[in-house]
């Protein structure tokens, strides 16, 4: 339980969680309009390709009404300042960004197992960063490297021909 004053001494944090929620309503907004652009005749599983940014934005929309309304009410009520770890770390948070974003912009050039190999390199990065561990020499690298394609490339199979969805490799049999 804390005091009147031990509350007025933590710092302020409403302007930026008022701006994380306006953001996701921003986003839900655009992904709404964006959607409504795309034709939604039924397709796989008997939904259209619009399906999925509705979905999103509805979350996002939610997320970010449900924010504004914890800053019009009190904003961080109960949280206390995080300490040590669970403070997070940048770091961490950059390298597993980057992985998510190199893969996604990738994964149609290098194909899906080698995209999701990188993806797998950067986010172990990051997790040994945030834990305070070294972030691995050449040697790990490549350990890891190899560890991802012999995670990635199960899953490729599994989807292609298991599931028969397709996706994209860098051999013009698809394999890869």
């Amino acid at each position: 339980m804390t005091t009147p004053n031990a509350r007025s001494e933590s710092p302020n944090h409403r302007p930026g969680q008022m701006a994380m929620g306006v953001g996701a309503l921003i986003v839900a907004a655009v992904l709404a309009w964006g959607a409504l652009d795309i034709p939604s005749d039924a397709g796989y599983a008997g939904v259209g390709p619009n399906f999925l940014p509705w979905v999103i934005g509805a979350a996002l929309g939610l997320c970010g009404v449900m924010l504004i309304r914890e800053v019009l009410t009190g904003g961080y009520r109960q949280m206390e300042e995080p300490s040590g770890a669970a403070r997070g770390d940048w770091r961490a948070l950059a390298w597993v960004s980057a992985g998510v974003l190199l893969n996604a912009s990738l994964i149609t050039t290098i194909g899906f197992i080698l995209s999701c190999s990188l993806c797998f390199v950067l986010a172990v990065r990051g997790l040994r960063a945030s834990e305070g561990k070294p972030i691995g020499n050449l040697r790990q690298t490549v350990k890891d490297a190899v560890t991802g394609m012999l995670i990635a490339a199960p899953v490729y199979w599994l989807f292609t021909k298991l599931l028969a969805v397709n996706l994209p490799g860098i051999t013009a049999s698809g394999w890869i």
